[in-house]
């Protein structure tokens, strides 16, 4: 029997690799685009240290209709793709709307009109929580209305669903279902792939670590005076493993005809809220080091306090989150020292 196909845009990127690890390790054949724009190459070699298979890399950018129309039609039958990427610094997407707004829109759109040249039939697309923008009511579930973005990256990803949701509705041979994650952190237990930001991390948990190592001077916490039991900001951290496992299910769910519509829609998260101030007590917990950080004034336009209501997932994906808060802060530390390491 011939293993599955899937096309894993981004797929040397944080997610999208252990993505492919995960997808690998279940029988698929992966084939990885990446335009390289904030991954390395090498990201390849190391899932094929972890897997003993090296997954095909195409080097181009999605942006290039040619090129990916070209690519996907030499690939012969290809059963799904699984889209990641896309510029994602919410920060830098305030300062470049129409950077961001090119990218992330006209490579979906490139990729929707190729998949129906090349009668590709499903699509797992990377969404977000940022959708919800600050709701009303916590947990937040799929059905929670959708706010205003916060963010032209936020933007993006909600204008994303809707040119999915209507070209699934268009389309009789397109299915597809969008995963809002909440905050993924974490890395491979192998320590071999996790998350690497250029410059300066906008996300938590690789500030945290990059502290520790050294290379940056103190951590700023944005807020101590929320509507939080600590006063920090409250968000839903799920390990990247379990993450990259949720993909998986989603693609099988589609490919096996088990969706329940040509468009769905789940939550990924564990159901917790973490304030800020608990995560940096999760990982000096697990490494012994006691951080340096500084309680600074509130950063515009962070969200106060948001998690998963995941059940929907639980239910309909049979996935859950099996990972620990400490567990992930581990390997994203054991990640920061591997890497460190080899870049000297």
């Amino acid at each position: 029997m011939m293993k599955k196909k899937i096309i894993v845009t981004g797929g040397t990127g944080y997610i999208g690799s252990h993505t492919t690890v995960e997808l690998i390790e279940d029988g698929f054949e992966v084939v990885i685009i990446d335009n390289l724009y904030n991954s390395e190459a090498e990201v390849a070699d190391r899932i094929f240290q972890i897997t003993g298979i090296r997954p095909l890399l195409a080097v181009f950018d999605l942006c290039d209709r040619e090129k990916l129309q070209s690519f996907l039609q030499s690939q012969g039958n290809i059963d799904g793709i699984i889209h990641f990427a896309a510029y994602k610094a919410v920060g830098e997407s305030v300062n470049k709307p129409l950077e961001y707004y090119r990218n992330n829109l006209l490579s979906l759109i490139n990729l929707l009109e190729a998949m129906k040249t090349c009668g590709i039939p499903n699509l797992v697309f990377s969404s977000s929580c940022t959708v919800y923008g600050q709701p009303a009511k916590l947990p937040v579930a799929e059905d929670a209305p959708v706010q205003p973005a916060m963010s032209p990256y936020g933007n993006t990803k909600q204008i994303g669903e809707e040119i999915i949701r209507d070209t699934a509705a268009a389309t009789e041979k397109i299915k597809a279902i969008a995963l809002r994650y909440f905050n993924p952190i974490g890395a491979h237990p192998s320590a071999l792939i996790g998350e690497l930001p250029r410059g300066v991390p906008e996300n938590l948990v690789p500030y945290i670590t990059q502290t520790a190592y050294g290379l940056r001077k103190e951590l700023k916490v944005f807020g101590n005076d929320y509507n939080t039991p600590d006063g920090s900001c409250i968000r839903d951290y799920l390990h990247v493993v379990d993450l990259a496992k949720a993909h998986v299910t989603a693609v099988k769910r589609l490919v096996e005809n088990k969706n329940k519509s040509d468009y769905e829609v789940f939550n990924l998260g564990t159901g917790m809220g973490v304030s800020v101030l608990e995560a940096i007590k999760s990982f000096e917990r697990v490494t012994g080091i006691n951080l340096n950080y500084q309680i600074t004034g509130r950063r515009a336009g962070d969200i106060e306090k948001i998690w998963a209501d995941p059940s929907l997932a639980n239910r309909e994906l049979g996935w859950r989150t099996v990972s620990t808060l400490d567990e992930s802060m581990k390997t994203a530390w054991e990640w920061e020292k591997y890497i460190r390491k080899d870049k000297k």
